[in-house]
């Protein structure tokens, strides 16, 4: 019986289970979201943060937000603009605002605490599918299917035996996920973040690392004689040039000024003048830039 069949019909017996966890134990890595000091906000942050940007990046930044925000409460009482400042250059920057309406509702609706009700999660702004199930489960140990891309890999591989899981989540990825979950709460949570490790770590997108892998023995990819997935997995958007960049650009010169800038000091930075205001009109659009009077421009204020 493949490792799938057996999933589906128990998932508590899946034999997938206790390697990668054993694996996990020994293995993972010390990140400061992880520690019992980071709580339920620590972690949200840390998810936030992680949507597309390598851990490296994030951990300094990480590090200073928590140390200037502790708490929801903090960083709602401060303008939003204050959250695009200190996001620097993660890249991605409306993250920084959605976490700080986040922080928003969680003060005005939960008295400053991050909900454990996975609904109440849901509800709350920027916070999606993905989110809310990885905070309640690295936060408060409950039983969710996290599918983030590596873990998406881990299950293509190990259970449906493709290379790489398709583009976008499918219903047949949320099926099988549900379906290998533990049915202890705790267990769960603990195989929730050793496959996303795995995935990370070893059964890596370019380079599975098969050797190193606690359940190769059982992935069913490797098993078929690893076949060839349709296309390549997705490759990174190029960045020089795009109005990504130029967006970038833009938002460093807001970023490192301490009052509202002029048209002049923005046009500065990039000399075409059509990607320039495409660009520009995009973040005031976004909410990431407030314009004023006399062509000047500053950071959201509220």
């Amino acid at each position: 019986m493949t490792a799938s069949a057996e999933s589906a019909e128990s998932p508590a017996r899946s034999p997938l289970h206790e390697p990668v966890i054993a694996w996990f134990d020994e293995h993972a890595r010390d990140l400061p979201w992880r520690r019992p000091e980071a709580g339920p906000w620590g972690v949200m942050v840390s998810e936030f943060m992680l949507q597309q940007t390598p851990v490296s990046r994030v951990l300094p930044v990480y590090e200073q937000w928590l140390a200037r925000w502790p708490r929801p409460a903090d960083l709602a009482a401060e303008a939003p603009g204050e959250a695009v400042r200190a996001w620097g250059r993660l890249g991605y920057p409306r993250r920084a605002l959605r976490l700080h309406g986040a922080a928003a509702a969680i003060t005005e609706r939960h008295g400053g605490d991050v909900p454990r009700d996975h609904a109440q999660l849901l509800a709350l702004p920027g916070i999606g599918e993905y989110t809310a199930a990885a905070v309640a489960s690295f936060a408060y140990g409950q039983r969710h299917a996290v599918l983030d891309t590596n873990v998406r890999r881990v299950l293509a591989r190990t259970s449906t035996g493709v290379e790489y899981p398709p583009n976008a989540t499918t219903a047949a990825e949320r099926r099988l996920a549900r379906a290998l979950l533990p049915e202890d709460e705790a267990t769960a949570a603990r195989w929730a973040a050793a496959s996303m490790e795995l995935g990370a770590l070893v059964c890596t997108a370019k380079s599975p690392d098969c050797v190193r892998c606690p359940v190769a023995g059982l992935c069913a990819w490797r098993l078929a004689g690893k076949p060839a997935h349709d296309g390549p997995p997705r490759r990174g958007q190029t960045y020089a040039g795009t109005d990504r960049q130029v967006r970038g650009r833009l938002l460093a010169v807001l970023r490192e000024a301490t009052g509202p800038v002029t048209q002049a000091q923005l046009d500065a930075v990039w000399n075409e003048p059509v990607q320039r205001a495409r660009a520009l009109d995009g973040l005031v659009s976004d909410g990431l830039v407030e314009p004023l009077a006399r062509g000047m421009y500053r950071l959201p204020q509220g």
